[in-house]
């Protein structure tokens, strides 16, 4: 049976697992979400929390894309190594795919959050700490990341899946500042990796959606 994953192409989240199974053309099936869909019934079914994505592999149900990457990188290796064997480098790759989920991804958040109540006043609190917490983490990385092709070093990992999702909403949220060259480099790069650009592409026609407008670029 093969492996079927629930999600939207919109997601960030559901990109950040799409780009791990991409990058080692891992067959699978997709299910997506939406108002009308037919698959919504048994994606509550098997993950209630209402959450996505949720992988599905024969009889196991995987949630969270952290999880689900390594259970593919454990379970259904390709060519491209998301994660190091050698466990202090493992280690750095974990705590970078935190750091963009959760510094990244989750500070941009509260701009979407605050747009998609439609009070202009909760939006431009949203939008102001979207920018505070955004710019704590632009500047950590343009240190962090200087010298480097990828999040962790010269191979592309783990911390990549989710660094691209995460660096390309949070650029449309509270863009990256010129004088962050590392940061805005880096985004590029992922922009062109083939993995991340099919994402990109596929989620075209859901741009409208994005509630505080999607810039015209990208």
């Amino acid at each position: 049976m093969s492996l079927e994953l629930y999600g939207h192409l919109f997601s960030s989240y559901t990109q950040k697992v799409l780009i791990a199974l991409y990058e080692n053309r891992t067959p699978f099936e997709f299910r997506a979400l939406g108002p009308d869909s037919p698959h919504a019934a048994e994606w509550l079914k098997r993950w209630p929390l209402r959450k996505f994505p949720l992988l599905v592999d024969g009889e196991r149900d995987l949630a969270e894309t952290s999880i689900i990457i390594e259970y593919l990188h454990l379970k259904h290796p390709g060519p491209v190594r998301l994660l190091p064997s050698d466990p202090m480098a493992a280690l750095k790759v974990r705590f970078l795919d935190r750091f963009f989920d959760l510094h990244v991804m989750n500070a941009a958040q509260y701009a979407v959050d605050g747009a998609l109540t439609r009070d202009p006043q909760r939006r431009q609190e949203g939008v102001a700490q979207s920018a505070k917490k955004l710019d704590l983490a632009y500047a950590w990385l343009e240190e962090e990341l200087a010298g480097r092709t990828w999040a962790a070093g010269e191979e592309f990992t783990l911390a990549d899946c989710a660094a691209a999702p995460a660096l390309f909403y949070a650029d449309w949220v509270h863009p990256i500042p010129a004088s962050h060259a590392v940061v805005r480099g880096y985004r590029t790069r992922l922009l062109k990796r083939p993995s991340f650009a099919r994402a990109v592409d596929d989620a075209r026609p859901y741009r409208p959606l994005f509630p505080l407008g999607a810039p015209d670029r990208d």
